[in-house]
Formats: structure tokens, C-alpha cells, sequence
């Protein structure tokens, strides 16, 4: 019971932790850092009455809204577990305990907690069905537009269409919206690995506990085995971790404070 077999050891041995998290959010979280910043200096230089004041403490705010909603919110992915990171609240669970992962319009994690399925939403991972199937829809078309032209061209083996000046690609040529993935398409590989590392931690986990009930919750530390040389298998301590939810005292503080400036700054 003590080894494991080969090929199971892929994704939960892992170290490296992955970041997932939205491009978009990161950049737009840049640019209006960029412009805080530039208007604050401009107000500090500039700025000598109340309503300068006022506004200073508005885009200190904004930076803090600004902050928990598109810089922090991230998915961190490693061998032991899967951390979700939300604008104010941190999730963490052991990847034993991670049923599946699954898009609405947010990923969501599944976990079990006294016999019920419950989820933990991410926002950094937002999913749109209608986009995605607005984009199938398009790849489908130009596909048969661009298979279209190669029947009716005399270089459909690559050669130039006389006349028209065209040059048809050829068979094997993806059109160009299939060339760069969606952002659904990365949402959907998002949740493929996640669902690997959970996949491989329960099997693993069942393995080390000499069970091959997986689809269930999670045999209790004490009962998995120890392994041939008698030490415990480090990794099934991580995978067993029960789901935490903890308070992130940066973003809260992130938020209350320039409130708190702007309330003082108003009434003052």
C-alpha cells in the first residue's frame, strides 16, 4: 500500500504553485493605478480647498475598490491544495476534499461538507456560455466560408487563385479566430487542471488508505496507512486539509481606511 503507481504522480507531486488569474483584471488594475496616481500628484500640487481634499479621498477609495476587486483576486494552485482568493475573503482546501471544479459564469469548487455539495465561487475566473457559443458559432462559419473558396479556386492545394489575386491556405490552416484562445477557451483549461490535481489527489489518497471509494468524502487522516518504510506519506496530510475561510485583513483595511478618510474629509 505504500507506493503509488506510476503515472499518478504527475500533477500531485507538483511544487510550483499556479497562479491563475485574469489578464484583464491586471491591466485595468495597472492603468488605474497610473492614473491615481498621476491625479493625485496633480491635486497635491495644485489642490488648496476642501473639494481637492474631497477628491483625493474619492480616488483613494476607488484605488482600494480598485484593488481587492482586480488585483487580488487570483486562483493559487499546489501539491497540497487549491486557495481561492477572492477581493475580501481567502479559501483554502486540500485537493482530497475537492469533489470537482465546474464554470457558471464564475469556476466554481466543489466540496463536500456533511453530505452536501456545496461551492466556492472565484472571481477570477468568469466564464460567458453566450460568448462562448457566439465563438463556435463564428469559427464555424468562417471554416465553411474558407472551405467554400478552396472548392470553387483553382489552387486549392495552395496555389493562387487566378484572377482574383487570393491565395488559399491549403487544408490543415485554422482560421484566425481558432488561433488565439478565448477567454472562455482559457477558462475551460483552467478548470481541466484543477480538476487533474483533484482527480490524481483523490486517487492517490484512496490508494494510501487501501480504498478505491473516491467519489465520497475523504477517509480521516487516522486512517491512512502508513507507508512500506513506516513514515506516512507526507502529501496525504496536505490533500486531507479541511476547507478554511479566513478574513484578509490587507483588503479590508484597503477598503476601510480611505473610507474612513473620506467620511472624516466630508464632514470636517
Amino acid at each position: 500500500m505504500g507506493s503509488v503507481p506510476v503515472g499518478r504522480k504527475k500533477r500531485a507531486d507538483a511544487t510550483d504553485p499556479q497562479t491563475f488569474r485574469s489578464p484583464t483584471a491586471v491591466i485595468v488594475w495597472w492603468v488605474w493605478l497610473l492614473f491615481a496616481a498621476a491625479n493625485l500628484v496633480d491635486l497635491a500640487v495644485q489642490g488648496r480647498d476642501h473639494l481637492s481634499l474631497v477628491a483625493a479621498a474619492i480616488l483613494a477609495l476607488a484605488t482600494g475598490v480598485a484593488y481587492v476587486t482586480a488585483q487580488r483576486p487570483r486562483i493559487v494552485a499546489d501539491s497540497a491544495g487549491v486557495t481561492v482568493v477572492n477581493p475580501l475573503r481567502d479559501h483554502h482546501i486540500g485537493w482530497a476534499g475537492v469533489t470537482h471544479v465546474d464554470l457558471a459564469d464564475l469556476l466554481r469548487v466543489h466540496y463536500q461538507e456533511q453530505g452536501r455539495d456545496k461551492a466556492i465561487y472565484s472571481w477570477a475566473v468568469h466564464y460567458s456560455r453566450r460568448r462562448k457559443l457566439a465563438a463556435e458559432t463564428k469559427a464555424r462559419r468562417t471554416a465553411a466560408q474558407a472551405s467554400s473558396g478552396r472548392r470553387s479556386s483553382f489552387g486549392t492545394f495552395g496555389l493562387e487563385s487566378y484572377g482574383t489575386g487570393r491565395r488559399d491556405l491549403g487544408y490543415g490552416s485554422a482560421p484566425a479566430s481558432e488561433a488565439t484562445p478565448s477567454a472562455e477557451a482559457e477558462a475551460e483549461r483552467i478548470a481541466r487542471v484543477l480538476n487533474e490535481y483533484a482527480t490524481t489527489a483523490r486517487a492517490e489518497t484512496a490508494w494510501a488508505a487501501g480504498t478505491v471509494e473516491i467519489a465520497g468524502a475523504p477517509p480521516p487522516a487516522d486512517e491512512i496507512e502508513r507507508a512500506e518504510d513506516g513514515v506516512p506519506d507526507p502529501r496525504v496530510a496536505g490533500w486531507l486539509e479541511p476547507l478554511t475561510s479566513t478574513w484578509n485583513r490587507t483588503a479590508l483595511l484597503a477598503l476601510l481606511i480611505p473610507a474612513l478618510i473620506l467620511l472624516v474629509v466630508v464632514l470636517v
